[in-house]
């Protein structure tokens, strides 16, 4: 049986599928891990949603206010045993409705060039590229989306 809870950041499946996220960011993304990890803290991250199968955390995702229309799509992540069964879009579309309910117009996001994987979820639940925001303007690996709500 598969469950999605709404949490916060110090839910203790959600930190232990950050630690495996990270771990997997800090091989993709080389020499540039250190710039990235700098933005991607989980200490106060208030909308967190985990998705378990048969009580096993299985994929998460966040969401975080980035101004007053916008949610910033943070830390998705489903572990490799887990992934091709949709769990990351059931959690995407989760994160979406929860920040409609929030009354936010929009969400965006970064990722990596080197997560196919994460560009494929994106571009298949219709987020658009858009230019790179904030800190990852300079940045020439990352892709930044965003989807209206």
């Amino acid at each position: 049986m598969n469950e999605i809870i709404r949490t916060n950041s110090s839910n203790e499946d959600f930190v232990k599928l950050v630690k495996l996220l990270d771990a997997d960011l800090a091989i993709r993304d080389g020499e540039d891990h250190a710039f990235y990890d700098q933005f991607n803290k989980i200490d106060a991250i208030k909308h967190v949603m985990v998705l378990f199968v048969n009580g096993s955390p299985a994929s998460c995702g966040a969401i975080k206010v980035y101004d007053e229309h916008t949610m910033e799509i943070k830390r998705m992540f489903t572990c490799p045993e887990f992934r091709g069964n949709g769990f990351a879009s059931k959690i995407l579309s989760a994160l979406e409705e929860w920040a409609q309910e929030l009354k936010f117009k929009k969400c965006i996001l970064e990722t990596g060039v080197r997560q196919p994987e994460a560009i494929g979820l994106y571009r298949k639940n219709n987020y658009q590229v858009i230019p790179n925001y904030g800190q990852y303007i300079n940045m020439k690996n990352s892709v930044c989306f965003e989807k209206s709500l």
